[in-house]
């Protein structure tokens, strides 16, 4: 006689499944940095606003994580390297703008073909556009430089005694 065995599903906890869940979970840096994420968590958002063309508060940033009280004012003039990573995403765009022209409509330098022209005033348009995303997206990216991820960031404090460049009587002051 053979015998039939139904398998049983396994029941696991829902406190054991969320942990499950929490450990093979971890945000990824590509989307911290697009999202505008805290580095350090990569949850808490870094600007008051999520909408980056919200006008008087394009680049008004909180002063620390929400979620993880992360400072994002790291010392006075912190941001100033922001020029150089937002001219190498505008760079970044416009070449890859100019290829994509190519490939689909194409170039000549013959008389009479304004095309290039054209690319070069679509392109001046979308990068007035964007500007605010480009500006943005270079705090977040540059931020993500000098905080790290920590994925143990809910049982450990922020030292700070350990954030010797924050001056609070400088903050601000430029």
């Amino acid at each position: 006689m053979a015998s039939t065995t139904q398998s049983q599903p396994i029941k696991i906890p829902l406190q054991k499944q969320q942990e499950m869940s929490d450990k093979g979970k971890q945000p990824s840096y590509l989307g911290s940095v697009l999202g505008n994420r805290c580095p350090r968590c990569r949850e808490g958002k870094i600007f008051v606003s999520s909408n980056p063309y919200a006008f008087g508060k394009i680049m008004k940033m909180n002063e620390s994580c929400p979620v993880c009280g992360q400072p994002t004012e790291i010392e006075p003039g912190f941001y100033y390297g922001t020029a150089y990573v937002s001219y190498a995403l505008t760079v970044a765009f416009t070449v890859a703008t100019f290829i994509a022209w190519w490939v689909l409509i194409g170039f000549s330098l013959k008389d009479g073909d304004y095309r290039l022209l054209y690319w070069g005033i679509t392109n001046a348009i979308l990068m007035v556009v964007l500007q605010p995303v480009f500006m943005r997206l270079s705090r977040s990216i540059w931020l993500s430089w000098f905080v790290k991820y920590d994925k143990d960031w809910k049982q450990k404090e922020i030292d700070r005694s350990t954030l010797e460049r924050i001056i609070p009587e400088q903050m601000n002051n430029w």
